[in-house]
């Protein structure tokens, strides 16, 4: 497995990452990670190949490897079978190299929308439109080459059949949920007590703060609904590159006293904030997934999420949650009416979630895997 992003970073990409290496080798196979560097020495984990690499000022935490390197040998020596990209930038690109080179089937994850991204950290002077092109062509390239696609969602893959129709094959795999850490009946009082929350409404927020998530339309819809709800207090888990900003404009706003940044919390303890919540909110038009979404679902809580691809496709309105629109009146509306649900939406939620497995999701890219060894193996050899 190829990546632009690894531990001790964390995002949805390094969760599913790690969520398929764990159920894969369950089911007995060997998989290997080639992942850029960290900063720190004490960040390397043992059996990862890791690539020389430098820091990317522009999105703090985020490290390229830039640097020409023989690596790709290393596969012949562990006797790979398929490579399996989840990076889409220079390692993707690296990935596909190395299965040319070795004659090896490269299956591509493709979990971010780095157009989208783009936007916001692009360091060159050209414009985002042209910059957004020049991107998707490299990427149809990218996709077009490689053996199969897998695709978390059916929106993403709907938009990802627009861009390279001439993809060799392309399936929905979500990322499972792992059940052993998210599922009802978890205590979350400790996190209740901890930030002074007994007796309050907390909207929690989880993920990585960074400008494409869309926090601002959470901040301004929640200065909205404090207005109307004393009680009402919104929690922002997790670390990245634009959380002083958002801390700021939460002062800005008026809400600093209602708003709790917590900065990161370890995986161990995050059921428990998903526990303590009332409902879980994801305004984000980013995701081709969202993990957290149904990390939360799992854990019985309604999700308040954007009425835009993945997330609209995951959240069944008034159902298992609520959808609003790019609006900050729309997310209030809506966070109050799921503030004052039933607890059937909460049940329904988890009900769905338990449809999305983790273990399950290893066997359906075991079967991809298959498939593309065996058409790499066709189209090398000429017998189909």
């Amino acid at each position: 497995m190829f990546t632009d992003t690894y531990l001790p970073s964390r995002d949805g990409v390094i969760t599913s990452l790690l969520l398929s290496k764990r159920e894969l080798e369950r089911l007995g196979h060997e998989v290997f990670i080639f992942a850029p560097d960290p900063k720190e020495s004490h960040d390397r984990q043992k059996g990862v190949h890791y690539f020389r690499s430098m820091s990317f000022t522009h999105y703090e935490g985020y490290r390229i490897p830039v640097f020409p390197t023989n690596k790709g040998e290393i596969l012949q020596k562990l006797g790979i079978d398929v490579i399996h990209s989840h990076g889409l930038l220079f390692q993707g690109l690296r990935a596909m190299f190395a299965g040319r080179t070795r004659k090896l089937p490269v299956v591509i994850t493709f979990h971010t929308m780095v157009t989208e991204a783009a936007q916001y950290y692009n360091f060159t002077p050209i414009p985002h439109d042209i910059a957004s092109k020049l991107i998707w062509i490299y990427l149809r390239s990218l996709l077009q080459r490689s053996e199969a696609v897998i695709a978390p969602t059916e929106a993403i893959k709907q938009e990802l059949l627009g861009y390279a129709p001439g993809m060799r094959r392309i399936v929905v795999i979500p990322t499972g949920i792992d059940y052993d850490r998210f599922h009802l009946g978890i205590d979350g009082s400790a996190v209740r007590h901890k930030f002074g929350l007994d007796g309050e409404k907390l909207i929690l927020h989880v993920g990585r703060i960074a400008r494409e998530k869309n926090l601002d339309l959470v901040l301004s819809g929640f200065r909205l609904l404090s207005r109307e709800e004393e009680r009402a207090r919104l929690m922002v888990v997790g670390d990245g590159p634009a959380r002083r900003h958002y801390i700021g404009l939460a002062k800005e706003m008026g809400i600093e006293d209602r708003a709790i940044f917590t900065g990161f919390v370890p995986d161990a303890e995050l059921p428990q904030y998903y526990a303590a919540c009332d409902i879980f909110t994801l305004a984000s038009k980013f995701e081709t997934q969202g993990i957290v979404i149904l990390e939360a679902m799992a854990c019985g809580k309604p999700v308040v999420g954007i009425n835009y691809r993945a997330v609209a496709e995951i959240i069944r309105d008034d159902e298992t949650g609520y959808l609003f629109e790019d609006d900050p009146e729309s997310w209030k509306l809506v966070a109050m009416k799921a503030l004052n649900s039933s607890n059937k939406v909460g049940e329904a939620a988890a009900l769905q979630a338990s449809h999305y497995s983790s273990a399950e999701a290893a066997e359906r890219l075991v079967e991809v895997y298959e498939w593309a060894i065996a058409s790499k193996k066709a189209r090398v050899t000429g017998k189909h």
